[in-house]
């Protein structure tokens, strides 16, 4: 009796909602190998800037006066000391590079995060008000995705005047058409459905 008792299964806890979302989320990801190549780059790139101070193998602002636009080491007049070579100053390119990454990534987080917040309040709201907000919204956006980014960019810089924390104000003007075009069109599909319509019929 007390061996059919020890063989019964017990009970399987299911996953919670999170672990779920994860667990689907990386079976779709890891289907896409170029995706997957991508994240790791990025995630390569991610490592090195955080740790560019240990993996560099110099100063970025250190001058090797003897040493003054020469080649990457793997050409004629390289040195393996400076493996990518040096700059017109001496310094050595890759080191700069590791420390520039920290910058390139920084100014791409505060771009995307400067566009995508106003750009998802703006979608919803020309989704959710299409009577008197839809059509002024959109059109602007328009008139954004009209002009090439480029030149959008540096009209905007010319405008607000230079400096980093400009640039990424420009950069995120620029990309904000297509957060909102994303958000209105993900929450129109949504408005949509039956289980909404089901609700405002049930009185929600």
């Amino acid at each position: 009796m007390a061996d059919i008792q020890n063989t019964v299964p017990r009970a399987v806890t299911p996953p919670s909602g999170r672990a779920l979302v994860l667990r689907e989320f990386w079976a779709n990801f890891s289907r896409n190998r170029g995706a997957v190549a991508a994240g790791a780059i990025v995630l390569l790139l991610v490592v090195v800037a955080i740790f560019a101070p240990v993996l560099a193998p110099h100063s970025p602002i250190e001058q090797y006066r003897d040493f003054v636009k020469i080649p990457p080491a793997w050409l004629d007049g390289g040195n393996w000391k400076f493996i990518l070579g040096t700059d017109e100053a001496g310094r050595d390119i890759l080191s700069r590079l590791m420390y520039g990454a920290r910058l390139s990534l920084w100014i791409g987080c505060v771009s995307v995060v400067l566009a995508l917040v106003p750009g998802i309040v703006l979608g919803l709201v020309a989704a959710f008000f299409e009577k008197w907000a839809d059509t002024p919204i959109m059109r602007l956006m328009d008139v954004l995705l009209a002009l090439p980014s480029l030149l959008l960019a540096v009209a905007v810089v010319a405008i607000i005047g230079p400096g980093l924390t400009n640039t990424m104000f420009a950069i995120a003007i620029v990309a904000l058409p297509g957060y909102v075009r994303l958000a209105r069109g993900s929450a129109l599909g949504e408005l949509h459905k039956e289980y909404v319509t089901a609700s405002r019929v049930a009185g929600a």
